[in-house]
């Protein structure tokens, strides 16, 4: 039996996402999971939320998707539909951007790769007729 995705998964999604905010378009939720060590956070977008452009220097990221339906690009290729139990790698100093569908909550846990000066760089905001068209 399958039940439609509302944003809480196996991880409490957390307060809503104001530190980082300005760098989303729309709503997002973040529980920081562990920041020792290994950054993880779950993240969790209401439906049509995705975050800005941007680029981690050094260290990457992996996204664990665990719920709904979203999105990830990398700059200059084309969208990637994700789902639950899907994996995405970003090497370092890729420029992308995820989030959720129009239509769907989603949800994934982000880890950042530990790297010696490791940072990130938030840039703009995916242009809205693109994210619409996807």
């Amino acid at each position: 039996m399958s039940t439609l995705f509302d944003g809480n998964g196996i991880f409490p999604k957390g307060p809503k996402n104001e530190a980082y905010a300005q760098f989303f378009d729309g709503t997002s939720y973040l529980n920081m999971l562990s920041t020792t060590g290994v950054t993880i956070g779950n993240v969790v977008f209401e439906p049509g939320c995705r975050n800005h452009w941007h680029i981690h220097h050094k260290g990457g990221q992996i996204l664990l998707i665990t719920g709904g339906r979203g999105w990830y690009q990398a700059w200059n290729e084309p969208a990637r539909a994700l789902v639950a139990g899907d994996v995405v790698n970003i090497a370092p100093g890729v420029k992308h951007w995820h989030g959720a569908a129009l239509d769907s909550w989603f949800a994934h846990i982000a880890v950042e790769v530990p790297a010696e000066g490791a940072s990130n760089e938030w840039l703009e905001p995916v242009d809205d007729a693109h994210y619409q068209s996807l």
